[in-house]
């Protein structure tokens, strides 16, 4: 596999909108008109996110996880494993340095939201925090995947979004990382990974996904009743494996499908605003 294939490969191609999307999201609820989606800021920040950031955050994941993921089945066909040499530590530093210039282009009302994802980002996988490895601190974390669209929002509104739509997103991800983390808890549990997913067993950590997702909701319907219901559509879902005889390692792939039709059309309704509001 020749580099650039195999840097590609560890980005996770098919999880890329899970911080490029976010920005999407923001873009089309901070616009006030249809040239303001285009704007400069707002097209540098979706390239960012769109490909470095991901090399960024899963090539130090991969660096620092290279022993667990030997047990780890999803590494065989799916993602690749980390087997050594300069080119993915050199691919971090150089996604790191060029995520520094996003703090060039954006105003300061962005930068906490930039600097919250980096530093969770990096200290999910790397040491001393780690946060990936203690139950719960791993779920709470995982808001770094908002925080892009955060940012976004902020840079082309010059303000920050409502607090009721940053915490909804962050429950989100909180629902999404754990149920990610179902597939991997016998390979965890042999490598002697703690997290929440492990902690609770699958059929808690199923109602804590429910819990988190049904959270959103709430928090989304504050705001609009119609965003509320659209996330509905994930507790709905889990119920639905729980009560199928679907294996969660397979249901865990359709949730891009699931993430990517949602966000469509929470844009749609920004975008609805910006065209006709």
């Amino acid at each position: 596999m020749t580099g650039l294939r195999y840097l590609l490969k560890l980005s996770r191609p098919r999880f890329w909108l899970y911080l490029a999307g976010p920005v999407v999201v923001g873009v089309a609820f901070a616009a006030e008109t249809p040239s303001d989606l285009f704007a400069p800021v707002a097209v540098a920040l979706f390239a960012y996110f769109l490909l470095p950031a991901n090399v960024l955050l899963y090539g130090v994941n991969d660096v620092f996880d290279a022993d667990v993921d030997e047990a780890n089945p999803k590494k065989d066909e799916k993602e690749v494993r980390y087997g050594g040499g300069l080119l993915v530590p050199a691919a971090v530093v150089a996604s790191g340095l060029l995520g520094l210039a996003t703090f060039a282009i954006t105003p300061p009302v962005a930068w906490p939201w930039l600097a919250g994802f980096f530093v969770l980002g990096v200290q999910y996988s790397a040491p001393p925090l780690r946060f990936k490895t203690t139950p719960f601190l791993d779920s709470v974390s995982n808001g770094l995947y908002i925080l892009p669209g955060v940012a976004a929002y902020a840079a082309l509104a010059g303000t920050n979004p409502p607090l009721a739509a940053v915490a909804g997103g962050w429950l989100w991800t909180m629902g999404m990382h754990t149920f990610s983390a179902i597939p991997d808890i016998e390979p965890d549990r042999e490598a002697g990974i703690r997290t929440t997913a492990t902690y609770l067993g699958e059929s808690r950590t199923y109602w804590y996904c429910a819990a988190c997702w049904l959270a959103a909701a709430v928090a989304f319907g504050t705001l609009d009743w119609r965003a509320g219901a659209l996330l509905l559509a994930y507790p709905v879902a889990v119920f639905a494996i729980v009560r199928s005889s679907v294996d969660v390692a397979r249901a865990y792939w359709w949730y891009p499908a699931l993430n990517t039709v949602v966000g469509m059309v929470m844009t749609l309704g920004g975008l609805w605003e910006v065209v006709y509001g």
